[in-house]
């Protein structure tokens, strides 16, 4: 099959705008989670020592991630297999619905161990649900995209993202500045756990509103192109790139919840900046972050995905050491100036992560294999790194320890990201060259 597929510009705004909001709504309920940490471990954990309290609350975040491979395996199938849409409304639904079953369970105080137990139960349904998340939206918003665009387009899913945890840190920021200590213990934390019920509702509205992409309909009418069993071929034909993918992606998972999720207790526990002043660093970061996504995008389309993921990978190692200083050291403006270093890494990450889970798969496996790819590497790099950079401090004594890290996870992504063909500008709707293997020949065939 062999055919060019052009998406009205009209028609690529819809997309990108039904993309972007639905994943937006599914990362500001995950979001509020891990600003509001501090206070989640007090509610929900019993321990006369704060660090052991927060140890348990980041333990609780990383068993959510466990659901994730799984989730992505089920509506990895089920979105090559029934398409991208149905698939799509399922996540954002369930996502907003556990989120907000968290606004409503009782605390430890009330219910004494029932409490951790149904926060972690509620959190391993987001986890699932966020499974099938990401990697279906850029294969949505890829699909559509004209191929010398992709990454540009890809953009926008990171700015959602970047931008619902912006939207989360700024709805802390207001609660927390706004409200007593005894108020926002009491019930102001709930709030935005509860604004995920409308916000669903807008989300479920627009992802049901859209339309199958031109790349599965070609699929689906060529029987061929109709993986039988997503699952099989995927392990069966995409273990190779799946690895090569997979070690660049766990770079881009640390980098990313290091800068989005962590940092924010990091300011506060090292640097001793004040719960308001770590949100407001922050959210600053955080929108710089959602504004360079399409200059990032830009930059990968231009000069290729190869060349992105070594340039990335090069400015985590030179820079994460200053970033965790400057962040460390307690002024308020360089502390800003730490983050916003860090972020450039995660942002530029993001941005490849969300082309290359695309071009390097085929069509009808597309789904699966790179739900199982980007949900694996988060899993055992993303949803761990609030609770392994903890660890290590508490280890080592030494504050700069998540850095070494970093710079560890950053080399492994070099070796893998540069094991990857070029993609950057083969066309999604062409699978004739797409052979058994380790899923790379069909890419070199395209390219």
């Amino acid at each position: 099959m062999s055919e060019t597929v052009t998406v009205p510009p009209a028609t690529l705004r819809k997309v990108t705008a039904a993309a972007a909001v639905g994943n937006f709504v599914e990362w500001f309920d995950f979001a509020v989670y891990g600003f509001l940490a501090t206070i989640i471990a007090r509610q929900f954990f019993a321990s006369d020592d704060p660090s052991v309290a927060l140890l348990q609350t980041f333990a609780v975040f990383a068993v959510a991630f466990a659901l994730r491979p799984l989730g992505g395996i089920v509506f990895g199938a089920l979105g090559d297999r029934l398409g991208r849409k149905r698939v799509l409304s399922a996540t954002v639904l369930m996502m907003a619905g556990a989120t907000t079953v968290i606004g409503l369970l009782p605390t430890y105080a009330s219910i004494g161990l029932m409490a951790p137990v149904l926060l972690t139960l509620t959190r391993c349904v987001q986890g699932f649900s966020a499974g099938g998340e990401y990697a279906g939206a850029c294969a949505y918003l890829m699909e559509h995209a004209p191929n010398h665009k992709r990454a540009w387009y890809g953009s926008f899913i990171p700015v959602s993202t970047f931008s619902a945890f912006a939207c989360a840190a700024v709805m802390a920021y207001l609660l927390d500045a706004s409200l007593s200590p005894e108020a926002m213990n009491e019930w102001g934390w709930r709030v935005p756990f509860l604004v995920a019920a409308p916000l669903g509702v807008v989300g479920l509205y627009l992802r049901w509103r859209m339309e199958e992409t031109p790349a599965f309909r070609l699929a689906m009418a060529d029987k061929h192109e109709h993986a039988h069993s997503p699952l099989r071929e995927t392990l069966g034909q995409q273990k190779g790139t799946m690895l090569r993918l997979g070690a660049f992606i766990s770079l881009t998972a640390l980098s990313f919840y290091m800068f989005t999720t962590y940092f924010a207790t990091y300011l506060q526990v090292v640097g001793h900046l004040s719960r308001a002043q770590s949100l407001m660093v922050s959210t600053i970061a955080l929108l710089f972050a959602a504004g360079a996504c399409p200059v990032a995008g830009a930059f990968s389309d231009r000069f290729g995905r190869r060349k992105t993921m070594g340039v990335t990978c090069l400015w985590v190692i030179l820079t994460v050491f200053p970033a965790y200083w400057l962040a460390g050291s307690g002024d308020l403006l360089a502390a800003v100036f730490g983050v916003i270093l860090l972020a450039v890494g995660a942002v530029f990450a993001g941005v490849v992560t969300a082309a290359l889970l695309s071009e390097v798969f085929p069509t009808r496996t597309r789904y699966t294999a790179s739900a199982m790819t980007y949900n694996i590497a988060y899993t055992l790099f993303g949803g761990t790194a609030p609770l392994v950079a903890t660890w290590l401090i508490t280890q080592t004594g030494s504050s700069l320890a998540p850095a070494f890290y970093l710079v560890v996870i950053a080399l492994l992504a070099l070796t893998g990201g540069l094991a990857l063909p070029e993609t950057y500008r083969i066309s999604l709707h062409d699978e004739a060259g797409a052979a058994p293997g380790d899923g790379l020949e069909g890419v070199r065939a395209a390219g």
